[in-house]
């Protein structure tokens, strides 16, 4: 093994390591969350990595975003995520794809991962990315709601049946249902209460599966919050690699 992993190496041994390295993982959304979450598997040894995002990094990201300097604004997400994997580890494996994740594009771009993270946060890409991840038996974390929160304590990780206090966690299990989905996938989300009211999303399950690119009120944010809930699916990710997920 590389010797920048000798204490991940001390902590999870060679086998471990060993799984980490051989792992291809795909983060779908590389805003607060996702950035960070991949940030923390490159640097625990993750070998391999498919990035989607559409969107390039803009001067509101800087207060959340592990990709956000003032270099990089104008950037592709997925450039600038895919130079600071490789400042971190230049021999890993980088498959991106700035795309918006649809329903003529999933298969495509969603294959050849082992295990998947959905750091999206518009609500009609979510539901149709979990459903097809479910129906498809893709192993898969889901990130909910990161905004309008300030306490990190409250970040938990749970089948999303099991979640509550979360907003958007709740809307995504409703759409699910309408599918005919019980979702028992695993999620982050916090239990606290949203700071300040959000939008009410759209009724009608046909015109938020339609809702790509529509222009949302911006939720305020902090910096720590999607970093924590990125970290926390990372672990979940690293421990299932590991078959330590309790």
């Amino acid at each position: 093994m590389m010797a920048w992993l000798n204490r991940s190496t001390l902590l999870i041994g060679e086998e471990g390591q060993h799984r980490l390295a051989e792992a291809t993982v795909c983060v779908i959304g590389l805003g607060g969350v996702g950035s960070y979450a991949v940030e923390a598997l490159v640097r625990a040894g993750v070998g391999s990595f498919i990035l989607i995002d559409f969107d390039t990094v803009g001067i509101t990201n800087l207060n959340r975003q592990v990709i956000a300097t003032t270099d990089s604004i104008g950037k592709t997400k997925i450039s600038a995520m895919q130079e600071r994997i490789q400042s971190i580890n230049p021999e890993a494996d980088i498959q991106i794809h700035q795309a918006f994740l649809d329903s003529e594009n999933r298969a495509q771009l969603l294959e050849g991962a082992d295990i998947y993270i959905d750091a999206i946060d518009s609500l009609g890409p979510k539901i149709g990315l979990l459903e097809y991840a479910i129906r498809s038996e893709l192993k898969i974390i889901s990130v909910m709601g990161a905004g309008n929160r300030l306490d990190p304590s409250q970040i938990r990780i749970a089948p999303m049946d099991k979640s509550h206090g979360c907003p958007l966690a709740k809307r995504v299990r409703k759409f699910l249902r309408r599918r005919g989905i019980n979702a028992k996938i695993p999620c982050v989300y916090s239990s606290e209460k949203p700071l300040l009211p959000e939008d009410e999303p759209a009724e009608d399950l046909q015109e938020v599966t339609l809702q790509r690119g529509r222009q949302r009120r911006s939720i305020g944010s902090i910096s720590y919050m999607p970093a924590v809930m990125g970290m926390m699916a990372a672990s979940w990710v690293i421990r299932t690699l590991l078959e330590t997920e309790e």
